[in-house]
């Protein structure tokens, strides 16, 4: 015969439980009051709503009365009359060029890049620049609502370390080329510091190591597959310019007789893994083959329009389910990484370029800029909208400026008249980096100081205009 249970829990178990109903109720950080611009796949807006986050993940979204109840919150941060919505995701940068912001401007692409850009980078970039290059870019996007960018550049293991200490999410691509380039002689050297750089920084709560061969133009079909094959090795995405420019497609028509994106195709480069930096000179069949193989595309409008280099099919990528985001460019080709200025310049090009206003609506332009480039980086498990389990990567907009008055539609009102000087607070896996404005992650004086030191030192070199 089985002994009786107890009637009554033990006093030992009572206290148990209840400890542990207190702890599941404790949350890190509760924001509260604002209208909560959730991303999710309803597009849920939760007007005097709350966002809880425990460590580094939300845990609940929802009415501000029903998470009040719920959860005992550590830091209370009141968000009344604000937009609490994602962070911003860029997905295609160049961070350090922060220091060659405005060096050569109006000018075609092959020439920006052959007469100035190149030239620039050999005499100046070193690590001590791409640190403070970074630290300044960091500034920036923190400042305006960035707080995932995608980048690809040399000593890419300092950028990596400086966003890190900045508190910023970076996708962070080793640059592999054929030809030398700073701290590289030839692609050999550049493959085995990418697979180092992949070994030292898998598994980073922040930084996601991948792979940066600059371009079909650049990098030869050999070393694109051996990079391809690195990256299945180690599970590591990849992100590459393509179909960039007029320029560009006639080199690699030259060279390989084809399209960018066909060549890219024909190797079998293209993957679920890999992201198109631009991709604007595409055909409907391509546009097809890149939804086929799962390819990202980085939609950058400041920089294609600034340079005449074209504009993205971004409304037919949309129709075909291309994986699609936006992107600054590097900031010497835009000039900012204010992703904001993004959202209603993307939105009114495509309106111009195709003779319809509603090609793209508003709420298209803010997807664009956050799950969207979340899918474009094949990110969005992680982070690119505000869900119970995702990343806590979120942002704070005021309503008290003159253009924000008054708001009718939250979405117009994010694309079209909000700006990323709005943006007051910014928090990153869960860290508030920026609160009311201010700072906390970086010494802005010293970068500030640091960078008129690089403007007077680039400034005595750069060749007559």
């Amino acid at each position: 015969m089985k002994p009786r249970a107890p009637l009554l829990p033990t006093l030992a178990i009572l206290l148990a439980a209840s400890a542990g109903a207190s702890a599941s109720d404790a949350v890190d950080l509760l924001l509260t009051g604002g209208t909560v611009v959730s991303m999710d796949s309803s597009f849920r807006v939760v007007e005097n709503g709350a966002v809880a986050v425990k460590g580094e993940r939300i845990v609940a979204v929802g009415p501000a009365s029903e998470l009040a109840a719920r959860f005992d919150a550590a830091r209370t941060i009141d968000t009344k009359g604000r937009i609490v919505m994602p962070g911003l995701v860029n997905t295609h940068t160049h961070v350090p060029m922060t220091l060659l912001r405005g060096v050569a401007d109006d000018v075609e692409l092959m020439v920006w890049l052959t007469k100035y850009i190149w030239p620039a980078e050999g005499l100046h970039v070193t690590p001590d620049f791409v640190t403070w290059g970074t630290r300044l870019a960091a500034w920036e996007m923190i400042r305006t609502g960035t707080t995932t960018f995608a980048d690809m550049y040399f000593y890419e293991d300092q950028v990596a370390e400086a966003a890190k200490q900045a508190g910023l999410r970076g996708f962070c691509a080793a640059t592999v080329m054929d030809k030398p380039v700073p701290g590289l002689k030839d692609a050999d050297e550049g493959l085995r510091a990418a697979e180092a750089f992949l070994k030292k920084w898998s598994g980073d709560p922040l930084i996601v190591p991948a792979l940066g061969p600059h371009a079909a133009y650049t990098v030869g079909p050999e070393t694109l597959l051996r990079v391809k094959a690195l990256a299945d090795r180690y599970a590591a995405p990849i992100t590459i310019h393509a179909a960039e420019s007029p320029s560009e497609m006639e080199m690699v028509k030259r060279q390989y007789g084809t399209t960018t994106v066909a060549h890219l195709d024909k190797i079998g480069f293209l993957g679920p893994n890999v992201t198109l930096a631009h991709a604007i000179w595409l055909s409907d069949a391509e546009i097809a083959t890149i939804a086929a193989r799962g390819v990202g595309t980085a939609h950058c409008p400041s920089s294609n329009m600034k340079l005449a280099s074209g504009v993205s099919p971004v409304p037919k990528l949309r129709k075909a389910f291309v994986r699609a985001g936006l992107g600054t460019d590097g900031p010497s080709s835009n000039n900012d990484l204010n992703l904001f200025e993004e959202i209603d310049l993307a939105l009114k090009l495509h309106k111009i370029t195709s003779g319809d206003p509603a090609v793209l609506s508003a709420r298209d332009g803010v997807e664009l800029a956050t799950i969207g480039g979340a899918r474009a980086l094949h990110m969005e498990k992680e982070i690119g909208s505000l869900e119970p389990g995702k990343r806590a990567d979120l942002i704070v907009l005021a309503n008290d400026s003159p253009w924000a008055q008054p708001r009718y539609d939250v979405y117009a009102h994010l694309a079209y008249a909000l700006k990323g000087s709005d943006v007051v607070t910014s928090i990153v896996n869960g860290r508030v980096l920026m609160a009311e404005g201010r700072m906390l992650t970086l010494d802005t004086a010293e970068i500030a100081a640091r960078a008129r030191q690089y403007r007077e030192r680039i400034a005595a070199r750069l060749p007559a205009r």
